[in-house]
């Protein structure tokens, strides 16, 4: 909706695709472009639910997964684009390989050249070969051999003019027409979204947010307190570091010279492996109130085709944690990364931990404003951030298995995080050496307000199919700060016709909250927001 607007043929609007289609993040190990295996409960259950949202939605083009699915890579999968995307959804728009996808089928070894390639493509769906040649060098003949009809070419090239006459680009030929944005209110976005997304995962004896006037001086250390062109993430070939706001120039200037700001930047980058300056670190923290580390992952170790094996903080920045720990200031750390990381051993050192991501060119007065509580951290985990990394796949819709771990089959026996089994109760689900839990588990997230939970109802115990049940709740803020809050409502069906996940979200609201201020919150489900594919592929909603 944000790419495509009302209309597509408005000046300014931009065909959005919805990719990889499908399966793209269930790749083995996590290696971009590796083998996926997904029994087609898995698939249609958890991976093409948000694909066919966007169908839904009217979404011009999907793109094809570099991924071997199941045996079939995704663009050579006929199952996916002509059965499932064409004939289920009844997807009107057109389908665009990967980069250089369709010959790549033969390094996969599904074909033997590049002209089975684009045979195998063009049947199964591809409308457009990106990057690639085989289409152009071999479809024509192909179809003069009789093997491709020219209605099968006559509906690829359909697809391909029907997202161009939606866009009115034959209407617009040559017209030069200019959209221009008003970089003032990309700038307001962009922080708005900055400051919606960071999560504050702990804050130990409400350490933050801190008060400017409490303070003769904070340390600023870490890789990534001043690195304007970490902060954008990956896939930014366009973006400004000009317009980039760090973390430390926001800081100074929220600040400005009731504070004194003292940076170190500690190490070259994140991945350094040079200690030279944590004693000055270690001086510098001592010398504070308190320490603000800046840390994670520079952008280069995020995104496509960088994988990491370990999903540890990158580099000697453990040691520069322990090192500013010792100092016996109080410590706040920031993590800047694209992706969830193992920060069990660092958790236990810092007082404070906020997940910022890769937050973008606004990330200086984001985070600005959510340490020094002109803003209350609001953003909840799209995502659970592991223990270590054996107990990836984690995630919380899991299934709860015939012997699911819990509190009173699991118990913690020592400070460094080891479980072990009551062998009374019996043997359950977990790793030893992790126990069951994940670190920060799907939709955690601390505000600097107090919130209540009173008086959660539902409007009926049954409904029939095609009604709505609605689910109510008072929201209280008990505190004497005003913040937002993302209620969360999740659903478990105990008994179904296949094993179902432990919870589900069904919804979520984000809520503006006054100091002392009782809100009521609703959600209205439908049947079919409960509905499943069953053991026999079809798609209902069962009573339960």
């Amino acid at each position: 909706e944000g790419l495509q607007g009302r209309d597509l043929a408005e000046p300014g609007s931009i065909a959005a695709c919805a990719k990889h289609f499908a399966g793209y993040g269930a790749v083995e190990s996590g290696r971009d472009y590796a083998t996926t295996n997904i029994p087609e409960n898995e698939l249609r259950n958890v991976y093409l639910p948000p694909f066919k949202a966007s169908v839904q939605a009217g979404v011009a083009t999907l793109m094809t997964s570099f991924s071997d699915i199941d045996g079939v890579p995704g663009t050579a999968n006929a199952f996916l684009l002509r059965q499932i995307l064409r004939e289920e959804w009844g997807f009107q728009g057109m389908v665009v390989s990967d980069w250089d996808s369709v010959r790549q089928l033969q390094v996969h070894g599904l074909t033997e050249n590049d002209r089975e390639s684009a045979f195998q493509a063009i049947l199964a769906g591809v409308d457009v070969e990106m990057a690639g040649d085989a289409y152009a060098n071999h479809l024509t003949g192909l179809v003069q051999a009789g093997r491709i009809t020219i209605e099968t070419i006559d509906a690829a090239v359909g697809n391909v003019l029907r997202v161009k006459f939606r866009l009115g680009l034959f209407d617009r030929v040559g017209s030069g027409t200019e959209i221009v944005v008003e970089a003032g209110q990309a700038l307001a976005a962009a922080e708005q979204m900055a400051t919606q997304s960071v999560v504050l995962l702990k804050n130990d004896h409400s350490v933050l947010p801190l008060m400017p006037e409490k303070l003769n001086s904070v340390a600023i250390i870490g890789p990534m307190a001043d690195a304007p062109y970490e902060q954008l993430g990956t896939w930014i070939f366009d973006g400004d570091v000009a317009s980039s706001v760090t973390p430390l120039q926001a800081i100074g200037a929220l600040v400005g010279d009731a504070v004194d700001v003292r940076y170190l930047r500690a190490m070259e980058n994140s991945r350094s492996q040079e200690t030279e300056a944590f004693d000055k670190a270690a001086q510098t923290a001592r010398s504070c109130d308190v320490a603000i580390l800046f840390l994670g992952e520079e952008s280069i170790l995020s995104g496509e085709a960088h994988s990491r094996a370990s999903i540890d903080l990158p580099g000697d920045q453990v040691q520069l944690v322990h090192k500013i720990r010792a100092t016996g200031t109080p410590v706040v750390a920031v993590i800047m990364a694209g992706r969830p990381l193992t920060l069990t051993n660092i958790v236990d050192h810092v007082d404070a931990l906020m997940a910022a991501w890769h937050p973008g060119a606004m990330a200086g007065p984001a985070l600005a404003k959510l340490l020094f509580g002109q803003q209350s951290p609001s953003g909840k985990l799209p995502v659970s951030f592991p223990r270590m990394v054996g107990q990836i796949p984690i995630y919380y819709s899991q299934k709860n298995s015939g012997k699911p771990p819990s509190p009173d089959t699991v118990v913690h026996i020592d400070d460094i995080g080891t479980f072990a089994p009551q062998t009374s109760i019996g043997m359950t689900a977990f790793h030893l050496d992790a126990g069951y839990p994940p670190l920060f588990a799907f939709g955690h997230g601390l505000s600097y307000a107090d919130f209540e939970y009173r008086h959660i109802r539902v409007s009926a115990s049954t409904i029939g199919i095609g009604d709505v049940l609605t689910i109510s709740a008072e929201l209280t803020n008990t505190s004497d700060t005003a913040a937002d809050e993302v209620v969360q409502l999740y659903v478990r069906d105990l008994a179904g016709s296949v094993t179902r996940p432990v919870r589900q979200l069904a919804g979520f609201r984000r809520l503006r909250v006054g100091a002392g201020e009782t809100v009521t919150v609703d959600f209205r489900l439908h049947t079919d927001d409960l509905g499943f594919y069953g053991r026999d592929r079809s798609w209902a909603t069962e009573p339960g």
